[in-house]
């Protein structure tokens, strides 16, 4: 099969890192991600949980070393001419499966050909094979100069990302900023802004305000981000539930346009949830909840694949009876919303 030309280009993406229902931590990977014809290519696999070889966690003598990989600078890691595409996020191990390709050079052009998932030393295309995928011929100079951007890149403005917490119930907070930096999410406790100088303030994200802060508090916060010169999104807490926090503050970090993310809407009743995805991807719904006793309740709505489009998932009303919340998430997305009550009658 000819390689047919395409453009090729690079974009931040995100693995979002997450407390899952059952208190585990799935880690947080930033990372760039290859865009073809203006589309991430990890969408066009459909629920892959996965990050490319560049992503910012990586020690820069490792992430040089893969650019220079891709630029065919240096051999190829795996037997066939080979390069790892897409790795697991969790340890980056071959033999957890990784989406690998050949990768050429055809006169000044890059080809990417033969995509495969690989666990081991040998690919097999024929069982394991994307067939529908590639091959697809990239501009030589347009490659390489995307590759060779990432060199003289900065790339500690991707790292650790930060976020201000704020509220009255500190031990809550304390958890929140415990459950955030163990996903890679640094986290700052204060309950005043302003004795926080301006320089500092421009480290920080996100705002977060807790359950117990009151709007003075909020309106004082907002002035003094103002005064320093500073927009970052303020998000303010559903409910005292740690996991439901994590949520709301990851998808005001996601960056990127809207067309890029998995999640793209999500509404709730008491009978159904609608949810939006762009691409086929894994997505998991869970309902959070508080009951009379001021206890977490916590049940998992969905999980399974999901094709693009709007897809309405059934809600036990036991589930989500009272106020209830809830929290989607997908490769690279996660999207929360209240569940509106049933109409009376």
């Amino acid at each position: 099969m000819a390689a047919e030309y395409a453009t090729f280009g690079l974009a931040p993406a995100t693995r979002a890192g997450g407390v899952l229902a059952d208190g585990d931590y799935q880690v947080h990977r930033d990372f760039m991600d290859f865009i073809v014809d203006g589309r991430p290519l990890l969408y066009r696999l459909s629920d892959l949980d996965a990050v490319s070889p560049l992503a910012s966690d990586v020690p820069p003598a490792i992430f040089t070393e893969q650019v220079r990989g891709l630029l065919l600078e240096t051999a190829a890691p795996l037997s066939g001419g080979r390069y790892v595409i897409y790795g697991c996020p969790e340890c980056a191990n071959l033999a957890c499966g990784a989406v690998t390709a050949v990768i050429v050079r055809d006169g000044d052009d890059f080809v990417w050909r033969d995509f495969a998932w690989q666990t081991g030393e040998q690919a097999d295309l024929e069982f394991n094979g994307y067939h529908g995928i590639g091959p697809y011929r990239f501009p030589g100079a347009e490659y390489r100069a995307a590759l060779a951007a990432l060199l003289d890149d900065d790339r500690a403005a991707h790292a650790r990302r930060r976020v201000l917490l704020i509220g009255a119930r500190v031990a809550l907070l304390a958890r929140l900023a415990a459950a955030l930096r163990t996903i890679g999410v640094g986290a700052d406790i204060t309950g005043d802004a302003g004795a926080v100088p301006a320089e500092e303030l421009r480290a920080y994200g996100v705002v977060a305000f807790g359950t117990g802060a009151v709007e003075e508090q909020r309106s004082a916060v907002r002035r003094a981000f103002a005064d320093a010169g500073v927009d970052v999104p303020h998000v303010v807490g559903l409910a005292p539930i740690v996991p439901l926090l994590v949520a709301q503050i990851e998808h005001a970090l996601e960056d990127g346009p809207a067309g890029r993310r998995r999640l793209t809407r999500l509404t709730a009743t008491g009978a159904a949830a609608y949810v939006e995805v762009t691409s086929p991807c894994r997505v998991r719904l869970t309902a959070y909840r508080v009951d009379r006793l001021h206890r977490t309740r916590v049940h998992e709505v969905f999980d399974g694949v999901l094709g693009a489009g709007t897809h309405r998932v059934a809600l036990d009303a036991a589930t989500v009876k009272g106020e209830s919340y809830l929290v989607a998430r997908a490769p690279g997305s996660v999207l929360v919303t209240a569940v509106t009550p049933p109409e009376p009658g």
